[in-house]
């Protein structure tokens, strides 16, 4: 995926993303597919999400965790798909890293010859993102002669939310043959939207006819640029900047992905320290340390590597770093989001960042920055 293409600059298709839709190429995913009768108990041991009750055809965000120390390997979303195949995507970055995990968590487990792991190699990846992401989808999929698995020709996406998926049959125009495209209702933007993963022998004219279909005046293709931006102000984080491998799930501020009876049970890498930081020092844990929380920054943006200090006594006292930043597109101000000593995390609280030797005021904020707007079961309705 390229920083930006020819036809928008990257705000231009920042906008174009929130207000219509954008395609992002990101084929440079690492698809994964597990399964075997032991593949639950493998992502509960090195994951901290209840896989248990992880429904078929529903997604969730979850990381891949160090044994002892629960740092974060790679973030993932792992699909559930039957009742031991599950479909996991995970970062291009980390793609040596994460299989020599996989290869040797899957040979220490209890039961290795129960598990397969298969990496989706040349598999398309694409990301449909905007507002009329939904409308783009359903023509294409009505215009493809589509039936879902069960057989529905013309499935409703309006039924289909935030965080399930379903398989698709696509006969595109002028093709002879079927083939499956899974959809997952989703993405990296805070917009409604889809990720479907695509056969290798068919990305290319799916992709084709999606922006053939839809026309110039809905759908762009968009890149890394505007892709940035858009997470950004979504309050999502990149790994390599915003995660790493001495960050836990709690210190990031993904708490919620740490399935309520895993908090009873553990079971997982890292238990002992991810339990003992869930639970503040009043009740007998430790707290995290630092927090990855959002800021507004005045005058110029503050980057990666920029200094947290406080604003009050004489001397600066270095309490935080920002691990991502830039000027916001839809709110025309500077945004960024760091790891600041916990007590100092509060919204609202003032502190300053230095950019360029300068110390500039800062000010903690909730994230994310631009309400999202997944379509989501419990509201009834989309955006909400």
């Amino acid at each position: 995926m390229p920083v930006q293409y020819s036809d928008l600059s990257i705000t231009e298709s920042h906008h174009w993303t929130r207000e219509k839709a954008s395609l992002f190429d990101v084929g440079h995913m690492v698809q994964h597919r597990l399964s075997g009768p032991s593949a639950s108990l493998l992502l509960e041991k090195i994951t901290p999400t209840s896989i248990a009750t992880l429904k078929p055809y529903h997604s969730t965000l979850s990381c891949l965790l160090h044994p002892v120390t629960g740092g974060i390997v790679d973030d993932t979303v792992i699909t559930r798909l039957g009742p031991e195949t599950f479909y996991l995507v995970t970062n291009a970055a980390c793609r040596s890293k994460d299989l020599a995990y996989l290869r040797d968590q899957i040979s220490e487990s209890p039961y290795p010859e129960g598990i397969d792991h298969q990496v989706l190699e040349n598999w398309g990846l694409v990301a449909l993102q905007g507002p009329l992401s939904a409308e783009i989808l359903q023509e294409v999929l009505v215009a493809s002669k589509s039936t879902d698995l069960d057989g529905h020709e013309h499935f409703d996406l309006q039924q289909m939310f935030f965080g399930q998926s379903k398989h698709f049959m696509v006969n595109l125009p002028n093709e002879e043959y079927l083939a499956s495209v899974l959809v997952s209702r989703g993405g990296y933007t805070g917009e409604d939207g889809f990720e479907i993963s695509i056969p290798p022998h068919m990305t290319l004219s799916f992709t084709n006819f999606m922006l053939e279909r839809a026309g110039k005046e809905k759908l762009r293709l968009a890149g890394l640029g505007a892709r940035d931006s858009l997470r950004l102000e979504a309050g999502m984080c990149l790994y390599g900047h915003d995660l790493n491998d001495g960050t836990t799930p709690v210190e990031a501020g993904l708490s919620w992905i740490i399935g309520k009876e895993r908090r009873i049970g553990g079971g997982f890498h890292g238990e002992e320290n991810i339990l003992r930081e869930l639970k503040p020092v009043k009740e007998g844990g430790t707290g995290p340390k630092t927090r990855r929380v959002g800021f507004m920054v005045e005058g110029a943006p503050a980057r990666e590597g920029a200094k947290i200090v406080t604003v009050d006594g004489a001397q600066e006292e270095e309490i935080g770093q920002i691990t991502s930043g830039c000027p916001s597109p839809t709110l025309g101000k500077n945004i960024a989001m760091g790891y600041i000593r916990s007590g100092m995390h509060k919204a609202g609280t003032e502190v300053g960042v230095v950019v360029r030797g300068k110390r500039r005021k800062a000010v903690v904020t909730k994230m994310p920055f631009v309400k999202s707007r997944y379509w989501k079961q419990a509201a009834g309705t989309a955006p909400g």
